[in-house]
């Protein structure tokens, strides 16, 4: 079993990238395979809405990384998507990832546990831990807590390395993940799959 991670922060070896390790530390200790995935500097596209991926399968945007995301979140069995704290919200390059990445693959994520988790100096954690949620749970993924909110704070790695209970927030967020994905795949040996949902329906009131 295998747990993508997406750094959202344009910084590689960052506060977001620490709290991602503790977890990818964690999850090995339970016996879970992670990779890290990085957004990078050089930008990523938003969403145009111009709806080609439905027949393609893919984002006619190639430049960036969200095919890649896609692809390697399909076989994956799990997520988790970090990201720093701007104005109280989640990194603009991450939203974007994130705007395409489902738009394209969503209907692949079904079933598949996920979290996020939020890195900031002070304040302004649990609106981008929120935000990025509503991904999930519009896509029938089951939303992974821990024993507090999937937040560490600090400045920079030093200061964040420093919060023991962001840390073990991390660690614990981890183990549920490892937990979960174990639960998942001992049901499907005995038979029990994931619901499926109804055929779509949107209402549209106005006329």
């Amino acid at each position: 079993m295998k747990v993508l991670m997406i750094n959202g922060s344009p910084r590689k070896s960052g506060c977001t990238f620490t709290a991602l390790s503790e977890i990818a530390k964690e999850l090995h200790k339970q016996g879970i395979d992670s990779e890290i995935m990085q957004i990078g500097t050089d930008g990523i596209h938003g969403c145009i809405g111009c709806g080609t991926c439905k027949d393609r399968h893919s984002c006619v945007f190639t430049e960036d990384i969200v095919n890649e995301c896609v692809a390697k979140m399909k076989e994956a069995d799990g997520l988790i998507v970090g990201s720093p704290v701007y104005y109280a919200s989640a990194n603009g390059g991450v939203i974007s990832l994130l705007d395409r990445m489902f738009y394209v693959g969503g209907s692949h994520f079904a079933g598949k546990p996920a979290a996020a988790i939020a890195s900031a100096r002070r304040a302004g954690t649990t609106a981008t831990i929120d935000e990025m949620n509503k991904y999930f749970t519009i896509s029938q993924m089951p939303v992974v807590s821990s024993t507090y909110w999937n937040m560490v704070h600090g400045n920079c790695v030093e200061d964040v390395l420093k919060d023991e209970e962001g840390l073990q927030t991390m660690r614990n967020l981890a183990r549920n993940m490892a937990w979960l994905l174990k639960c998942i795949d001992c049901g499907r040996q005995n038979g029990i799959e994931m619901p499926k949902a109804e055929k779509d329906y949107r209402t549209n009131f106005i006329r």
